[in-house]
């Protein structure tokens, strides 16, 4: 992304989906330098066969190497639909709706989910990504938004 501006918030989540988005292969995990705080945590949730919650937290290193064998196999855009950011001072808050597909173009997604994007402005006003943890619909749990 030549045009990345670090001191927009929306061009910085824009950056961050389309650093996982894209054909089956290994990803360019350099933007991922680029708007993501380095002691920055990446958090998949989900629920479990027997119903319970689980939590996997990762580091930026431990996310690119748990998700390398998925990318390597699928091809893969996750697809912003909607946001809301609510900023005060140097922090900010985005709720950014997604669609995973296997191609830009398919009519229905695979998946749908909510991304929780909690940012940091630093000292030269860049907006890192300092936390993120998402979800996904399922089975009386829907993104009630409009979108």
């Amino acid at each position: 992304m030549s045009d990345f501006d670090p001191t927009s918030i929306p061009a910085v989540i824009d950056a961050m989906y389309a650093m996982v988005s894209g054909p089956k292969g290994p990803r360019d995990w350099t933007m991922q330098r680029r708007v993501f705080h380095p002691d920055a945590r990446q958090t998949r949730t989900g629920v479990g066969a027997d119903g319970r919650p689980w939590v996997k937290i990762m580091s930026l290193d431990d996310y690119a190497a748990d998700t390398a064998p998925f990318f390597a196999a699928n091809d893969f855009y996750e697809i912003e639909v909607a946001r809301r950011v609510h900023e005060f001072g140097n922090i900010a808050h985005a709720w950014s709706i997604y669609e995973a597909r296997s191609a830009p173009g398919d009519t229905a997604p695979e998946r749908r989910g909510i991304n929780s994007i909690q940012l940091f402005r630093d000292e030269h006003g860049h907006w890192r990504i300092i936390s993120m943890i998402w979800d996904n619909e399922r089975a009386g749990l829907t993104v009630d938004w409009d979108v």
